[in-house]
């Protein structure tokens, strides 16, 4: 390894800690300025002012605020999160042992398919330029984009769930086959393969389809013009014209070298995009009731459990900042000039 790109990965990581911080921060304070009280979520609102008050000196809640925030910030670096306030103190890592898998088997199908469908279909764009198919797909890729995806999710629960009932209309599993399920990873596709659970895997895949399509749908737009775009420009380079010269096949010029080059800031988009996936998998999962992390967020929400939502958008932080890392990691291998 190079001592530029030793830097470069150095300085990246660095400046990933700092983005984080400010992220769980900001979620610490907005939680508590917000209008409700946790301790009357769980307890009621009858419930009388010295009991609630107990609660919240039991929970630390009655502490000042840069007390709990210096403990909050202990507790992410150690992962120890705590317990939920509105789930009988539940460990709050339990929890999201059981939601995280879940959001990633549905956003790592989406991301798939939102990029081999939208870099494919904005490089058949590009090479059909001003033909009836290219304003097609644009057409396509500006509708796609403007469509909310829990409507887009509606739709398609009731064309195939409910007109055509060909796929499952929500959760990740069969209620019969889940009862007798055996879950070692809690990613229900990757435990139905280890223990040959073949009904549960085909009822595992099922479930997948149509939230995983819905959310990968979505983001679709945004790589077709990106991908369409960067293929024109390519495919105006001289290289390419030199290969047309000497007889290479245009599919070749095309999907092979052309998009080769053009991968490189698509690469880019799809570390920054995976943000907004996870952001889309709040009201994915809420639409199709898929128990990942977006839906367990917004229950804690809604009952203002701060434990509960700091920790989640923590670890949604985390997740993000990696993937992110990885992403420019891997574009600074690609191509060498990267080093900022």
């Amino acid at each position: 390894m190079s001592a530029s790109l030793r830097n470069f990965l150095i300085t990246r990581l660095l400046l990933t800690i700092p983005m984080v911080l400010i992220l769980i921060t900001l979620v610490f304070f907005v939680m508590r300025i917000l209008p409700g009280d946790p301790i009357r979520s769980q307890l009621g609102p009858r419930v009388s002012e010295e009991q609630a008050n107990d609660l919240r000196e039991r929970l630390g809640l009655n502490r000042p605020w840069h007390v709990q925030y210096f403990d909050f910030l202990w507790k992410m670096i150690t992962f120890d999160f705590g317990n939920a306030l509105t789930q009988g103190e539940r460990p709050i890592r339990d929890e999201l042992s059981e939601k995280l898998p879940a959001t990633i088997e549905l956003t790592i199908p989406a991301m798939a398919f939102t990029a081999i469908f939208g870099i494919f279909s904005g490089a058949y764009a590009a090479k059909h330029r001003k033909k009836p198919i290219d304003f097609a797909i644009r057409l396509f890729s500006i509708a796609i984009y403007s469509i909310p995806i829990f409507f887009m999710g509606l739709m398609f629960q009731i064309i195939f769930s409910v007109r055509l009932p060909l796929l499952p209309l929500a959760g990740r599993m069969d209620p019969l086959l889940l009862s007798n399920f055996k879950s070692i990873t809690n990613f229900y596709i990757i435990d139905a393969i280890l223990t040959r659970n073949w009904p549960a895997l085909r009822s595992a895949l099922a479930h997948l389809v149509l939230p995983s399509l819905t959310l990968g749908l979505a983001l679709t737009g945004v790589f077709i013009r990106l991908t369409r775009v960067n293929m024109i420009e390519m495919l105006q380079a001289d290289f390419i014209t030199a290969g047309r010269a000497r007889g290479l096949p245009e599919r070749r010029l095309v999907y092979k070298h052309a998009l080769r080059n053009t991968f490189i800031p698509i690469l880019t988009l799809i570390g920054l995009q995976f943000a907004i996936l996870l952001a889309g998998a709040v009201l994915t999962e809420t639409t199709f009731s898929w128990p990942g992390m977006g839906r367990y967020l917004v229950t804690r929400i809604e009952l203002r459990d701060y434990t509960a939502v700091q920790a989640t958008i923590g670890v949604f932080a985390i997740f993000v900042a990696l993937i992110s890392l990885a992403m420019d990691v891997l574009y600074a291998f690609i191509d060498p000039r990267i080093r900022y």
